[in-house]
């Protein structure tokens, strides 16, 4: 295919070249009826290129096929038989592929380290989640991606389950054996799908991990706002094979999806799409070298420990995303949220991860010597002045064998069951009737329907304190919980 071509971004060159003046939405006119305050920030060609799809990218039968285009040249540059646009971000792409596999009461494999999005989904198809636990890292306290044993375990259990739910990579970094968890739900002619969020860029560079369409997935969901280069809310679906049906998939997706899609999310995926092919494996090189440095940079640097190859050498994770710089900052005696906020006020950094015991920087295609050396500098300044910080009060982090919480109702059972408020040291052995999920990264401790247990309570309440964030929950500050009526 002539991957030169973008259909998206062309379409709108034309319409703006044309000067067409439209009589429908947007009501902002391309930018005419903006606010001169937001067109002063935001910037006219931000408003200039909000274009309809119908009677604007395209004509109202769609004739010229231009979305249609796009997304046959996104297909065709990562492998994939199948590849559908979605403006909603992730969170929104991965609840229609939930209700593209499985239907309401019947079971799906879900690996437990899901983001928020995916319970949310869980919940809004009914859906029997049969949860796959992660392989939880006791020393670093964090959860790498589920082995093709432990599903080929829950498939012996749940031999009638409609597919495969997996998380890959994690927000830290780690990858999961996509091929053998594949293999596994192909024995029993089963979906994998892969919830590749953090992953968009790993088809366009040999060094990355595997990409879930090379290693047999058979329907991915990628966020390219995340390591790519779109906007925020650019997702795409890549689909191969029989096992879920393009049809099907696209009928969820109008399901749930928006009837306005941003032509900005279009021409930024489209943009970004020609940028890889023709670029790609340069700039990720660069980006690999650049990630390197850092490494090393942050190696030689005390009290910080770099989570790095020997993960993988461990045996603890298949594959690791060395993009991202995962740093354990515990032995400065501080935490990761104090760590953020510390670099984020005093050099003007912003972390992309955080959580009790560490921070997470993302390295891609778009840092220069400027970033990386700001990025080495600031973490430097964090080593000297950690000892300045004020001293919080230490999380009770769970054993990981503690996190595994006993399913008593179904989510959406439990979510839409009659509620009520008990105090912390009440909701110990009370089933949950809500999402609880420090963030970010988002990953929910608590799952509706989940029974919670004295040491959950014990995190959450010590967290809150030393400055987590669970701004899903009813009470954000864990003094309540928020718990099904009867049990």
């Amino acid at each position: 295919m002539d991957h030169s071509r973008v259909p998206v971004l062309e379409a709108l060159q034309e319409f703006r070249r044309r000067g067409d003046v439209v009589y429908g939405p947007p009501g902002h006119k391309q930018g005419r009826g903006a606010d001169p305050a937001v067109l002063d920030i935001v910037g006219e060609g931000v408003f200039a290129s909000d274009v309809l799809s119908l009677n604007g990218l395209d004509d109202r039968r769609q004739s010229q096929g231009v979305l249609t285009r796009a997304e046959e040249l996104m297909a065709d540059a990562v492998g994939a038989e199948h590849a559908f646009f979605s403006t909603c971000g992730s969170s929104l792409s991965v609840k229609t592929a939930i209700l593209a596999v499985a239907g309401p009461g019947e079971k799906l494999l879900v690996s437990r380290n899901a983001h928020k999005s995916v319970i949310a989904g869980v919940i809004v198809s009914g859906v029997r989640p049969v949860w796959v636990h992660p392989a939880f890292d006791a020393e670093r306290h964090l959860a790498h991606p589920p082995e093709p044993e432990d599903v080929r375990r829950a498939l012996r259990e749940h031999p009638d389950a409609k597919g495969m739910l997996l998380i890959t990579p994690t927000d830290w970094g780690s990858c999961a054996d996509i091929r053998g968890v594949a293999a596994v739900c192909h024995e029993y002619d089963i979906p994998l799908i892969v919830d590749e969020a953090w992953g968009a860029h790993l088809p366009f560079h040999p060094e990355l991990p595997a990409w879930g369409m090379d290693a047999d997935a058979d329907l991915v969901v990628t966020s390219v706002h995340k390591m790519g280069g779109a906007i925020e809310q650019s997702s795409v679906f890549h689909l191969q094979g029989e096992r879920v049906s393009p049809e099907v998939l696209k009928q969820r997706e109008d399901l749930l999806g928006t009837t306005s899609p941003s032509s900005l999310v279009y021409a930024t995926l489209d943009g970004w799409r020609r940028q890889m092919v023709r670029d790609g494996f340069g700039l990720l090189d660069a980006a690999l070298r650049r990630a390197e440095r850092v490494r090393k940079a942050v190696t030689a640097m005390p009290g910080l420990r770099l989570m790095g190859p020997e993960v993988v050498e461990q045996g603890l994770t298949a594959e690791l995303d060395l993009l991202k710089i995962t740093i354990d900052v515990r032995e400065l005696g501080i935490s990761g949220m104090q760590a953020t906020e510390w670099l984020r006020t005093h050099c003007h950094v912003d972390i992309g991860s955080s959580d009790t015991c560490r921070i997470s920087a993302q390295i891609t295609h778009s840092d220069d010597d400027r970033t990386e050396n700001l990025l080495v500098d600031s973490l430097d300044r964090l080593v000297q002045h950690a000892g300045t910080l004020e001293s919080r009060p230490p999380v009770r982090l769970p054993a990981p064998r503690a996190l595994q919480l006993e399913q008593a109702m179904l989510p959406r059972e439990a979510f839409f069951a009659p509620a009520e408020h008990v105090p912390s040291d009440r909701a110990v052995g009370r089933v949950a009737a809500e999402t609880i999920s420090p963030y970010p990264p988002g990953v929910p401790v608590v799952a509706p329907g989940e029974v919670i247990t004295r040491e959950v309570v014990d995190y959450l309440t010590s967290g809150v304190a030393a400055g987590m964030l669970i701004p899903d929950a009813a009470d954000p500050t864990a003094r309540t919980f928020r718990v099904t009526a009867t049990r």
